[in-house]
């Protein structure tokens, strides 16, 4: 491993492979965040309510989370790269039949299948980055991947609508199946195999790999620790808009400003954070990201009507937080598996990221409400203490994690001297 001033350098394939990953994360979030505005055309178009809306965004998730905990006896069996491709080709296919949709019934069918494959793909993404990179190396490159979370936000909203507006909403879902099929191609022809974990063999048959996984303890601490750090943005996020709309007086055509300024900020945030996370303590960065972020959530959700700026502003420290939350958290929990069992607990991973942001997001539809379609909402700011009391458990969860990976040194007990 090359190393200079203390870091470890990254070789041209490692490099190549961030790319890779980048890449198919942004298709796969940029699917995720497409439909969001399309809201108002689809429930126009396909004759949907607000509740049928609402379904068709959630039935993505508890899919995705549930094919997660299917596939998670079958992941370490293979070689990554043919999982990867494998499920990624389903993805393209289900975001095919999302351009086709016609009716409410086939859009939801067609976002049933493409979570079914979508969800699997960030865990395959982790098991290959634990694979191919050191633990010194990875805050770096989850600082890169996770880059695709911004770009897809810069990109999402604006090019959602753009191509709709001019197109027709078909023609957002098969923007991204074009890019996504070129992506493919580059990891069918690039990717070198990523098989190490098979060379240690398991004669445990795929439904016993998955429930030695679940029921291992130490892995548990990982999967409680994980799920409930996806809750506070599954809380946050769905009704964002509206708050913003409602709450704060942001008019529609402020609305992408909002999000590509806010998503340029990540993106710039994203790199510096992920350097950090391989230079100074994961747990005090993440410690760190969590108090910002819930003194911003407190503000935020207790705002009153301010001007474009002031929001935008705001929220780019809000991300920051919560970036410096997640970068941490994720590297640090690629290190609690052993070899043999990354995959399936990288799978179920995020299939209980997905089912606990399904169940937040139900949560939170409980605790605020709406009068009329035009009123303000009504306890938001109450989600945002929930969220806040969430988040400082979480630093507690991380805290078990990080001790779980670096263990104290006991203290040797000194050797008499000899007189």
């Amino acid at each position: 491993m090359d190393v200079k001033k203390g870091i470890a350098k990254f070789t041209s394939h490692q490099k190549l492979v961030i790319a890779m990953l980048a890449l198919t994360q942004f298709t796969v979030i940029l699917d995720f965040m497409v439909i969001s505005p399309l809201g108002d055309i689809l429930m126009k178009n396909l004759d949907m309510t607000t509740a049928n809306f609402g379904f068709a965004v959630s039935a993505y998730a508890f899919s995705a989370g549930i094919s997660g905990l299917l596939a998670a006896g079958f992941a370490d069996k293979f070689d990554r790269k043919k999982l990867l491709i494998f499920f990624y080709t389903g993805f393209i296919l289900g975001t095919f039949c999302c351009a086709m949709a016609n009716s409410y019934l086939t859009l939801v069918a067609a976002r049933i299948v493409t979570g079914l494959f979508g969800g699997v793909i960030g865990s395959v993404s982790l098991a290959i980055v634990t694979d191919l990179f050191i633990l010194e190396q990875r805050g770096r490159v989850m600082g890169f991947i996770q880059m695709a979370f911004a770009t897809s936000q810069i990109l999402g909203i604006p090019l959602g609508l753009y191509f709709a507006n001019n197109w027709g909403w078909h023609s957002s879902f098969l923007m991204i199946v074009v890019l996504a099929i070129a992506i493919l191609a580059l990891i069918i022809i690039k990717l070198e195999p990523v098989n190490k974990h098979l060379e240690i063999k398991s004669d445990k048959n795929p439904f016993v790999h998955l429930l030695h996984t679940l029921s291992n303890k130490r892995y548990q601490t990982g999967f409680i620790a994980i799920a409930i750090l996806s809750v506070g943005g599954f809380m946050l996020q769905p009704f964002g808009t509206a708050y913003l709309v409602n709450n704060i007086k942001i008019s529609h055509e402020e609305l992408p400003i909002i999000f590509f300024f806010t998503g340029l900020a990540v993106l710039f945030i994203m790199p510096m954070v992920g350097k950090l996370s391989d230079r100074m303590s994961k747990l005090k960065l993440f410690t760190i990201g969590s108090l910002i972020s819930i003194v911003m959530i407190l503000i935020y959700t207790n705002l009153p009507p301010i001007p474009v700026w002031q929001i935008i502003a705001i929220n780019m420290i809000l991300f920051m937080g919560i970036m410096s939350r997640m970068v941490p958290a994720t590297t640090l929990n690629t290190a609690v598996p052993e070899t043999q069992d990354r995959g399936a607990y990288m799978a179920i991973t995020s299939s209980l990221q997905q089912i606990a942001g399904g169940i937040a997001a139900v949560c939170a539809g409980y605790i605020v409400h709406q009068e009329t379609k035009t009123s303000p909402l009504l306890n938001y700011d109450v989600l945002g203490y929930v969220i806040s009391i969430i988040t400082l458990l979480s630093i507690l969860l991380i805290l078990r994690v990080d001790i779980l990976i670096n263990p104290k040194t006991e203290i040797p007990t000194p050797t008499p001297v000899k007189a």
